[in-house]
This record gives structure tokens, C-alpha cells and sequence, in this order.
């Protein structure tokens, strides 16, 4: 059933969206006359490979840097890119992958092979799943560029505050997911681009109503600042990456 909501929404998806989509490759490729999408290596479901298509939002080679992790503030980032990323309009070509059965609409966000290899056990749950477009943690830290922002060091940074927290919400939801709570995912994701304080406090207390951790729920609600965590299934707190 959930492949194929998926299929038929994606389907739909990229029909009502065809404009937008055709206006960005547009725009994008008349700044430097380059491919507008950008195709990232990813994990997907079972650990297999796959290619995550995205609209290109950085400059061309700016993967040859060895930096994953992305500030708001990256020098990376082109001027139009700074603007679909803020929206998400980035994420839009996923759809095909979704209609290839590579992704789905709702599930774990997928993750660079290196960070991946640096799952802990409990960690590698997450790729029992196959990844989706959007998630509890697309959400919770939609700000990552933010969050990074004017690091040193964004990858261990990364790994540091928002890894621990991305991951125990992944597990979550593999752990509860059913199609209630996919259409609530979609329908906050929405939402949050409009009132994202509202809709933190909505994903609170899901997870409350679920019985999941408190300190997960605390964090949800992203009142507090993050502080470096292990991550789930460690007791030691990344150092490198």
C-alpha cells in the first residue's frame, strides 16, 4: 500500500509541479551554463547505493571540497541556490526517485556512504527503511544550514549535534510508522513552511503520544541549544570524522 501511495502521489506530484520544475532547470542552468541537477550519492534501503537527484544549488564541483555537511553561509552556495534551498524547492526532482522505488514521500532521510559507515548498530536499523523525501527530522532540523553555520568543522559539528538527534528520530518512526502518521509527516512538512513553531510543538507531542523518549521530545521542540551527544547505540560522543 505505501509504494503504491507513493508511486501515484509522486506521479501527480510531478505533473502539478512540472512547472516549477521547468522554470528552476531554466534558471539554473543560465548561471553558468551547467547540468541544473545535481545527482548525490546516497544509501538507500539494505545499505544499497543509489543516486539522489536534487536541483543544483552550489556550485559545479563544489562535492570536490570533501565537506558533506552544508552551512547557511557555505561559499558554496550560489544566490539562486541560497533560494530553493531555503524553500526546499531543492528537494523537488526526488519525486523521480520516489517513482523508481529508490525512495518514498515519508521515511529516514538518506545519508552519505561516510556517515553511514559510521553508524553504530542501532543506527543501522534506519536502513531497513528506504529513505524518503521528508521525515520527523526534515522538520525538527530544517535549519541545519543555520545550525552550522560559521563551523570550522560542519561534518564533525554535524555528527556532533545533529546526528545523535536525527538518528533517535529516524528509529522512531521506523519503529511506529503506518500511513497515519506518513500523511501527518506530509501534512506538518507543508505546514512547517508556514508556522514551524506550531508545528514542533504538534511533532512533540506525536511523539509523547507514542511514548518516546523524553529528552527526544524535548528536543523536538527545539527551545534549548544543541549540545555535542553520542549518538543512539554509543556512549562516547563522535570526535572525528
Amino acid at each position: 500500500m505505501k509504494r503504491l501511495i507513493d508511486f501515484i502521489f509522486s506521479f501527480f506530484g510531478i505533473l502539478i509541479f512540472s512547472p516549477l520544475i521547468i522554470v528552476f532547470s531554466i534558471l539554473i542552468w543560465l548561471q553558468d551554463f551547467y547540468n541544473p541537477f545535481y545527482f548525490a550519492d546516497r544509501v538507500g534501503k539494505n545499505f544499497k547505493n543509489f543516486k539522489m537527484v536534487k536541483f543544483r544549488s552550489m556550485i559545479v564541483n563544489a562535492d570536490l571540497s570533501g565537506v558533506d555537511s552544508t552551512s547557511s553561509n557555505d561559499l558554496r552556495i550560489t544566490k539562486l541556490g541560497s533560494l530553493i534551498r531555503k524553500y526546499k524547492f531543492d528537494e523537488l526532482p526526488q519525486l523521480f526517485n520516489v517513482i523508481l522505488g529508490q525512495m518514498s514521500l515519508v521515511g529516514p532521510r538518506p545519508n552519505v556512504k561516510r556517515e553511514t559507515d559510521l553508524y553504530t548498530d542501532e543506527e543501522k536499523l534506519i536502513l531497513s527503511f528506504r529513505p524518503g523525501i521528508t521525515d520527523f527530522s526534515s522538520i525538527v532540523f530544517s535549519d541545519e544550514g543555520d545550525i552550522l553555520k560559521n563551523s570550522q568543522d560542519p561534518d564533525l559539528d554535524y555528527n556532533q549535534l545533529i546526528r545523535p538527534w536525527k538518528s533517535r528520530l529516524a528509529i522512531f518512526y521506523v519503529l511506529n510508522s503506518n500511513l497515519l502518521i506518513d500523511l501527518k509527516i506530509i501534512y506538518l512538512t507543508i505546514y512547517s513552511l508556514l508556522d514551524k513553531k506550531k508545528v514542533l510543538n504538534k511533532i512533540s507531542r506525536l511523539l509523547e503520544s507514542k511514548n518516546a523518549n523524553t529528552a527526544l521530545v524535548d528536543i523536538a521542540k527545539r527551545k534549548k541549544k544543541l549540545k555535542p551527544t553520542p549518538p543512539p547505540g554509543s556512549n562516547e560522543i563522535v570526535s572525528s570524522r
